[in-house]
């Protein structure tokens, strides 16, 4: 990337995250949020027919939440969903 006024601030993340569905895209901005102060997001649909999730958000890793609430929410949502369908656990078919 050679154009740096396309760059964030110093301390500062742009993040996208593409998922099948609005709830899973805000959860992952939920573990962020809950890690970093972070903007609102915004959302867009993910592929040109309409479907999935686009969720943009800027995380300001400088100023972060209570460390101690992400790291728990984190841990007890990956306890939660493993070895559900869909979950880390679960193997690729």
């Amino acid at each position: 990337m050679s154009d740096h006024s396309a760059l964030p601030a110093p301390g500062l993340a742009e993040v996208v995250v593409t998922a099948a569905t609005p709830d899973v895209a805000r959860r992952v901005a939920e573990v962020l949020r809950d890690a970093f102060e972070a903007t609102e997001q915004s959302s867009h649909p993910a592929a040109p027919d309409g479907s999935g999730t686009r969720l943009n958000l800027t995380v300001d890793t400088t100023r972060t939440s209570d460390p101690a609430r992400g790291r728990r929410l984190w841990f007890t949502g990956h306890r939660r969903h493993r070895g559900t369908a869909g979950g880390p656990s679960t193997p690729a078919a």
